[in-house]
Protein backbone atom coordinates (compact mmCIF):
# COMPACT_ATOMS: atom_id res chain seq x y z
CA UNK A 1 0.00 0.00 0.00
CA UNK A 2 2.87 2.16 1.15
CA UNK A 3 4.00 1.82 -2.33
CA UNK A 4 0.76 2.50 -4.11
CA UNK A 5 0.92 5.39 -2.29
CA UNK A 6 4.42 6.53 -3.32
CA UNK A 7 3.55 6.07 -6.54
CA UNK A 8 3.18 10.22 -7.14
CA UNK A 9 0.47 12.16 -8.63
CA UNK A 10 -0.66 9.61 -11.22
CA UNK A 11 -1.89 7.06 -8.34
CA UNK A 12 -3.88 10.10 -6.73
CA UNK A 13 -5.41 11.27 -9.98
CA UNK A 14 -6.78 7.61 -10.26
CA UNK A 15 -7.79 7.24 -6.71
CA UNK A 16 -9.65 10.58 -7.39
CA UNK A 17 -11.35 8.59 -10.56
CA UNK A 18 -12.50 5.81 -8.46
CA UNK A 19 -14.33 8.30 -5.94
CA UNK A 20 -15.53 9.60 -8.56
CA UNK A 21 -17.06 6.49 -10.02
CA UNK A 22 -18.07 5.65 -6.71
CA UNK A 23 -19.90 8.11 -5.79
CA UNK A 24 -21.87 8.22 -9.58
CA UNK A 25 -22.34 4.33 -8.44
CA UNK A 26 -24.39 4.95 -5.58
CA UNK A 27 -26.24 8.53 -6.39
CA UNK A 28 -27.71 6.39 -9.64
CA UNK A 29 -28.05 2.80 -7.59
CA UNK A 30 -30.84 5.58 -5.86
CA UNK A 31 -32.36 7.33 -8.30
CA UNK A 32 -32.45 4.22 -10.42
CA UNK A 33 -35.14 2.41 -8.30
CA UNK A 34 -38.26 1.36 -9.61
CA UNK A 35 -40.38 2.91 -6.92
CA UNK A 36 -38.79 5.95 -7.53
CA UNK A 37 -38.75 6.16 -11.56
CA UNK A 38 -42.52 4.70 -11.39
CA UNK A 39 -44.23 4.68 -7.89
CA UNK A 40 -46.54 1.93 -6.88
CA UNK A 41 -49.60 4.51 -5.76
CA UNK A 42 -49.39 6.19 -9.24
CA UNK A 43 -49.02 3.01 -11.26
CA UNK A 44 -52.15 1.88 -8.99
CA UNK A 45 -54.07 5.34 -10.09
CA UNK A 46 -53.41 4.33 -13.84
CA UNK A 47 -54.30 0.62 -13.19
CA UNK A 48 -57.79 1.21 -14.54
CA UNK A 49 -59.27 -0.26 -17.49
CA UNK A 50 -61.91 1.77 -18.61
CA UNK A 51 -62.01 4.41 -20.65
CA UNK A 52 -60.94 8.25 -19.31
CA UNK A 53 -63.78 10.60 -18.60
CA UNK A 54 -63.66 14.10 -20.44
CA UNK A 55 -61.50 17.01 -19.81
CA UNK A 56 -61.99 18.29 -16.56
CA UNK A 57 -63.68 15.76 -14.87
CA UNK A 58 -62.88 14.32 -11.40
CA UNK A 59 -61.27 11.45 -13.30
CA UNK A 60 -58.56 13.25 -15.07
CA UNK A 61 -58.14 15.59 -11.48
CA UNK A 62 -57.60 12.57 -9.36
CA UNK A 63 -54.71 11.64 -12.39
CA UNK A 64 -53.39 15.00 -11.61
CA UNK A 65 -53.55 14.61 -8.14
CA UNK A 66 -51.60 11.38 -8.50
CA UNK A 67 -48.86 12.84 -10.24
CA UNK A 68 -48.46 15.77 -8.09
CA UNK A 69 -47.95 13.48 -4.75
CA UNK A 70 -45.74 11.36 -6.55
CA UNK A 71 -42.77 13.82 -8.56
CA UNK A 72 -41.26 11.14 -10.76
CA UNK A 73 -40.64 10.57 -14.54
CA UNK A 74 -43.55 8.52 -14.83
CA UNK A 75 -45.69 11.51 -13.48
CA UNK A 76 -44.12 14.23 -15.66
CA UNK A 77 -45.13 11.87 -18.45
CA UNK A 78 -48.65 11.15 -17.33
CA UNK A 79 -49.19 14.93 -16.91
CA UNK A 80 -48.03 15.37 -20.34
CA UNK A 81 -50.66 13.13 -21.79
CA UNK A 82 -53.22 14.80 -19.93
CA UNK A 83 -51.90 17.97 -20.71
CA UNK A 84 -52.50 17.49 -24.39
CA UNK A 85 -55.50 15.09 -24.45
CA UNK A 86 -57.76 17.65 -26.47
CA UNK A 87 -55.43 17.47 -29.32
CA UNK A 88 -55.37 14.87 -32.23
CA UNK A 89 -53.63 11.52 -31.24
CA UNK A 90 -50.81 11.97 -33.43
CA UNK A 91 -50.02 15.28 -31.75
CA UNK A 92 -49.99 14.54 -28.41
CA UNK A 93 -47.95 11.26 -29.05
CA UNK A 94 -45.69 13.66 -30.86
CA UNK A 95 -45.59 15.75 -27.32
CA UNK A 96 -45.00 12.82 -25.17
CA UNK A 97 -41.90 11.42 -27.21
CA UNK A 98 -40.13 14.75 -26.81
CA UNK A 99 -41.27 14.70 -22.76
CA UNK A 100 -39.78 10.67 -23.23
CA UNK A 101 -36.45 11.74 -24.21
CA UNK A 102 -36.34 14.47 -21.89
CA UNK A 103 -36.59 11.75 -19.20
CA UNK A 104 -34.59 9.49 -20.53
CA UNK A 105 -31.63 11.71 -20.78
CA UNK A 106 -32.26 12.85 -16.95
CA UNK A 107 -32.10 8.65 -16.18
CA UNK A 108 -28.54 8.70 -17.81
CA UNK A 109 -27.10 11.81 -15.52
CA UNK A 110 -24.00 10.71 -14.47
CA UNK A 111 -23.43 7.71 -16.49
CA UNK A 112 -21.32 9.69 -19.23
CA UNK A 113 -18.68 9.74 -16.42
CA UNK A 114 -18.39 6.69 -15.41
CA UNK A 115 -17.99 5.74 -19.73
CA UNK A 116 -15.03 8.60 -19.25
CA UNK A 117 -13.42 6.92 -16.48
CA UNK A 118 -13.54 3.74 -18.19
CA UNK A 119 -11.48 5.16 -21.54
CA UNK A 120 -8.89 6.96 -19.51
CA UNK A 121 -8.44 5.13 -16.20
CA UNK A 122 -5.54 2.48 -17.90
CA UNK A 123 -4.32 5.22 -20.48
CA UNK A 124 -3.39 7.17 -17.27
CA UNK A 125 -2.02 4.21 -15.72
CA UNK A 126 -0.57 3.19 -18.23
CA UNK A 127 1.23 6.91 -19.06
CA UNK A 128 2.24 6.69 -15.51
CA UNK A 129 3.97 3.62 -15.86
CA UNK A 130 5.71 4.84 -18.67
CA UNK A 131 6.72 8.28 -16.74
CA UNK A 132 8.11 5.95 -13.69
CA UNK A 133 10.26 3.52 -15.80
CA UNK A 134 11.69 6.58 -18.12
CA UNK A 135 14.15 8.00 -15.14
CA UNK A 136 14.94 4.27 -14.24
CA UNK A 137 15.96 3.31 -17.57
CA UNK A 138 17.96 6.62 -17.94
CA UNK A 139 20.17 6.02 -14.53
CA UNK A 140 20.51 2.57 -15.74
CA UNK A 141 22.12 3.12 -18.93
CA UNK A 142 24.38 6.05 -17.15
CA UNK A 143 25.34 3.67 -14.53
CA UNK A 144 25.83 0.19 -15.04
CA UNK A 145 26.61 -0.54 -11.24
CA UNK A 146 23.23 1.04 -10.55
CA UNK A 147 21.35 -1.09 -7.63
CA UNK A 148 19.06 -3.47 -9.56
CA UNK A 149 17.40 -4.03 -6.21
CA UNK A 150 16.54 -0.56 -6.36
CA UNK A 151 15.79 -0.64 -9.56
CA UNK A 152 13.51 -3.67 -9.76
CA UNK A 153 11.30 -1.89 -7.35
CA UNK A 154 11.22 1.19 -8.76
CA UNK A 155 9.95 -0.55 -11.30
CA UNK A 156 6.97 -2.62 -9.59
CA UNK A 157 6.42 1.01 -8.34
CA UNK A 158 5.47 1.98 -11.64
CA UNK A 159 3.76 -1.22 -13.04
CA UNK A 160 1.24 -0.53 -10.16
CA UNK A 161 0.05 2.36 -11.75
CA UNK A 162 -1.01 0.06 -14.64
CA UNK A 163 -2.87 -2.42 -12.44
CA UNK A 164 -4.69 0.47 -10.51
CA UNK A 165 -5.80 1.87 -13.67
CA UNK A 166 -7.43 -1.18 -14.66
CA UNK A 167 -9.05 -2.19 -11.08
CA UNK A 168 -10.49 1.36 -11.59
CA UNK A 169 -12.27 0.92 -14.81
CA UNK A 170 -13.16 -2.60 -14.55
CA UNK A 171 -15.84 -1.94 -12.22
CA UNK A 172 -17.05 1.32 -13.86
CA UNK A 173 -17.47 -0.99 -16.85
CA UNK A 174 -19.80 -3.09 -15.13
CA UNK A 175 -21.36 -0.45 -13.55
CA UNK A 176 -22.03 1.43 -16.98
CA UNK A 177 -22.84 -1.61 -18.67
CA UNK A 178 -25.66 -2.00 -15.46
CA UNK A 179 -27.09 1.10 -15.63
CA UNK A 180 -27.25 1.21 -19.72
CA UNK A 181 -29.18 -2.03 -19.43
CA UNK A 182 -31.46 -0.48 -16.52
CA UNK A 183 -32.13 2.68 -17.97
CA UNK A 184 -33.38 0.77 -21.27
CA UNK A 185 -35.88 -1.47 -19.03
CA UNK A 186 -37.35 1.74 -17.55
CA UNK A 187 -37.56 3.21 -20.97
CA UNK A 188 -39.61 0.63 -21.92
CA UNK A 189 -41.80 0.01 -18.96
CA UNK A 190 -42.86 3.90 -19.46
CA UNK A 191 -43.29 3.29 -22.98
CA UNK A 192 -45.90 0.43 -22.15
CA UNK A 193 -47.44 2.40 -19.48
CA UNK A 194 -47.75 5.42 -21.54
CA UNK A 195 -49.58 3.70 -24.39
CA UNK A 196 -52.25 2.00 -22.41
CA UNK A 197 -53.07 5.79 -21.00
CA UNK A 198 -53.18 6.85 -24.53
CA UNK A 199 -55.08 3.97 -25.52
CA UNK A 200 -57.90 4.25 -22.93
CA UNK A 201 -58.49 7.91 -24.64
CA UNK A 202 -58.33 7.94 -27.87
CA UNK A 203 -59.90 4.02 -28.08
CA UNK A 204 -63.14 5.16 -26.77
CA UNK A 205 -64.82 5.72 -29.99
CA UNK A 206 -64.63 2.01 -30.47
CA UNK A 207 -67.23 1.72 -28.32
CA UNK A 208 -69.52 4.11 -29.45
CA UNK A 209 -73.45 2.82 -30.18
CA UNK A 210 -73.18 3.02 -33.91
CA UNK A 211 -70.04 0.08 -33.70
CA UNK A 212 -72.79 -1.74 -31.36
CA UNK A 213 -75.43 -1.74 -33.98
CA UNK A 214 -73.40 -3.06 -36.99
CA UNK A 215 -72.19 -5.76 -34.88
CA UNK A 216 -75.87 -6.52 -33.57
CA UNK A 217 -77.34 -6.62 -37.57
CA UNK A 218 -74.07 -8.73 -38.51
CA UNK A 219 -75.03 -11.38 -35.60
CA UNK A 220 -78.77 -10.97 -36.49
CA UNK A 221 -77.99 -11.53 -40.23
CA UNK A 222 -76.35 -14.67 -39.30
CA UNK A 223 -78.64 -15.52 -37.14
CA UNK A 224 -81.21 -15.55 -40.04
CA UNK A 225 -79.12 -17.96 -42.28
CA UNK A 226 -81.29 -21.26 -42.06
Amino acid sequence: MRSILDGGPFVWLLLALSVTALTVVLERLWSLRRDRVMPRPLLDALSGDGPLAPAGSGDLARLRGACAAQPSPLARLVVSVLDHLPWPKPENVAALEVRARQEIAGLERGLVVLEVIVGIAPLLGLVGTIYGIIPLLGDFGSNLQADNAFIAKGMSVALYKTVLGLLVAMPSLAAWSFFTKRVELLGLELEAVCDALLRRHYLRPAAAPGGGSNLTASSGAGGARP
